[in-house]
């Protein structure tokens, strides 16, 4: 009976030719996915296996399917949602995370991985200009990064009305107020849900006209309550891009004895590049920040990033220690899963160092600067067809625009979508419908976004 590792070599070879072919042909492949469920199922389906099978046939399989059954978001065309795509290096190294196949969790399982993560960190603290010795934690995504902050904010805010919310939950606690703006992302809340805070506890501060927290608005809540407090600021809001005014959610937070949290998920990477850090003046005075790496630092799904400026509090939140743990008595050697909700975790810190070494700061800056004036070519060129109002003033990556009503800005979307040359996202704004391009993809080009705009100088008719 063929036994699955019979011959590894010719199996990764034969795979690796299928990813390159995969990614050599984003260019013209259509963005959008050609197969129904069903057309999937059908090829993909099928009772339980009662026999092993030979590996190449299963790759061949699921390659033949994802054929017509792939999303491109990997294309320069992919605008939807906020959704970035892989570096080579990090696509490589994501190769070799899983060969490798380390459980991330303790320095004993994995010494390498620990020390990847350690450097990779202080180099982000270092890109988006935050303090040196802010912890920092690798998690699946920006969902995870909020409840990792978060859960160290609701340690210390409730440490300091006398509480150990650790040892006594929150059955008889001081009751925690989380403030935010109206355009919060619903990520935050979940998060608050996850952390036995529920949206109860939420007090929402209206929005300006781009979805910017106004904080003379802010002072006037904090002002309502002196039990302990969160602040969630946003650093790019998900449709418009807008930065909240950080300096003075910071003053307010200050004043009020608040923890500040920071929605960085992608705008804490405007913080990179000269031409974009002023959006996030202030940011390094917040207590927490969540973001994610495959967002704009284009590495393979999943990672994201959660960062405190008070270490013992992230650990009071999220370590555990039992005896067979075997975790270092040595200070300088880290146990990922001491930051982290996860025990056993990917090895997430390979693929993020890989692509900060393969672009370099400058590389870093330049992908997020190029995005942007790619946003701004396409603000431009869709804003100047017939009927078309763009409706955010483009300061990062996120372009918001929409047709005469609903139903022509929906049918223009599906068009769009459905042509294959690109992939915007559709979305609501100020109750009505609206569509979403987002160009977080180290790929798009010139020629993508001139594609772009003709796909809807067609849908239009």
């Amino acid at each position: 009976m063929r036994q699955p590792a019979d011959d590894p070599r010719n199996l990764f070879h034969r795979t690796a030719d299928l990813a390159a072919d995969y990614l050599e042909t984003l260019e013209e492949r259509p963005v959008g996915s050609r197969a129904s469920r069903d057309e999937v199922l059908r090829a993909l389906g099928g009772s339980l296996p009662e026999r092993p099978e030979d590996p190449a046939a299963i790759v061949e399989a699921l390659h033949d399917a994802a054929a017509r059954g792939t999303t491109a978001t990997g294309s320069g065309r992919f605008f939807g949602f906020v959704v970035g795509g892989a570096l080579p290096s990090a696509i490589a190294v994501d190769w070799l995370t899983s060969t490798w196949d380390q459980n991330a969790g303790l320095f004993v399982l994995g010494p390498t991985a620990s020390v990847v993560e350690e450097v990779a960190g202080a180099w982000l603290c270092e890109l988006f200009g935050l303090p040196v010795d802010a912890s920092v934690a690798f998690v699946t995504g920006c969902q995870m990064a909020h409840v990792t902050c978060l859960a160290a904010a609701r340690h210390d805010v409730l440490e300091r009305a006398g509480w150990d919310v650790e040892q006594d939950g929150l059955a008889g606690a001081p009751p925690i107020r989380i403030v935010a703006g109206a355009k919060y992302h619903v990520t935050v809340e979940v998060a608050l849900r996850f952390l036995g805070m529920g949206r109860g506890a939420l007090r929402v501060v209206p929005a300006d006209a781009g979805g910017r927290m106004v904080t003379d608005g802010l002072r006037d809540v904090l002002g309502e309550y002196d039990g302990p407090t969160i602040v969630c600021a946003q650093a790019g809001e998900v449709n418009t891009g807008a930065f909240d005014d950080l300096n003075a959610v910071a003053d307010a937070a200050a004043d009020a004895g608040a923890w500040m949290h920071v929605d960085g998920a992608f705008g804490l990477w405007a913080a990179a590049g000269p031409a974009t850090r002023h959006l996030v003046d202030g940011v390094e005075r917040a207590d927490s920040w969540a973001t994610d790496a495959h967002k704009w630092l284009n590495v393979p799904y999943d990672c994201g990033l959660a960062f405190t400026a008070h270490p013992q509090a992230h650990l009071a939140a999220t370590s555990a220690h039992a005896e067979y743990l075997m975790k270092s008595d040595a200070g300088s050697e880290r146990d990922e899963s001491d930051w982290t909700p996860d025990f056993s975790r990917r090895a997430r810190g390979y693929t993020v160092y890989a692509a900060i070494r393969a672009l370099g700061r400058q590389g870093v800056v330049d992908l997020v600067e190029r995005t942007c004036r790619h946003a701004r070519e396409l603000a431009e060129g869709i804003g100047g067809l017939a009927g078309c109002e763009v409706l955010n003033d483009v300061v990062l990556n996120q372009v918001l625009l929409r047709f005469a009503d609903d139903e022509t800005t929906d049918r223009v979307l599906a068009a769009v979508q459905d042509g294959g040359e690109a992939w915007p996202s559709g979305t609501t704004w100020d109750e009505r419908r609206a569509i979403r391009l987002s160009v977080s993809n180290w790929r798009t080009s010139d020629r993508d976004v001139a594609r772009t705009v003709e796909a809807f100088r067609k849908a239009i008719g």
